[in-house]
């Protein structure tokens, strides 16, 4: 996917561009294409995007371990300054208190804005934090050896069969 130069979007038609995505991104792992649609505004000194898309993805159960396939879409929007002094070098302190309107995102007015990185970045934010499989999944089971009063998890049974092996 071409990205996009910010010039030439400020000159097309009503200063917008769309761009539908129908494909794998590069660091996402992902079951099918992402497939979607952004649509990028040239409003003077910032650009609108707004964007919606979807994919599958697998994930690994934090109380379980299994893995399991969760469909993750957005529909989000995003308003990103155009700055032309955003690539200038960095004079000041190192340690500073940065104000809040700094938190936002900027670009060159001169420079390009990636589709597929924007979605690509607003998918692994939409990725839930805490991943279960179901609501009520009871996680690893645990199994009592015989003889034995505490109960081990299988993982760490060839960690057990060492420790057995030396105290022999």
């Amino acid at each position: 996917m071409e990205p996009i130069y910010i010039p030439h979007l400020a000159k097309a038609p009503e200063s917008t561009q769309s761009v539908l995505i129908e494909q794998f991104l590069t660091h996402l792992d992902t079951l099918t294409p992402v497939r979607g649609k952004v649509v990028v505004r040239h409003r003077g000194n910032f650009l609108e995007v707004f964007g919606q898309a979807e994919t599958i993805i697998t994930l690994t159960c934090d109380r379980c371990l299994q893995q399991y396939n969760h469909k993750l879409g957005i529909k989000t929007s995003e308003i990103i300054w155009l700055d032309p002094a955003v690539n200038a070098p960095d004079t000041g302190p190192l340690e500073r208190e940065t104000p809040m309107e700094d938190l936002v995102e900027k670009l060159d007015p001169q420079g390009h804005f990636a589709p597929d990185t924007w979605i690509y970045e607003q998918l692994c934010l939409a990725t839930p934090p805490r991943k279960l499989c179901d609501n009520q999944c009871p996680g690893v089971k645990l199994e009592s050896e015989a003889g034995s009063k505490t109960t081990v998890d299988r993982r760490w049974q060839a960690l057990e069969a060492f420790k057995r092996q030396l105290t022999n």
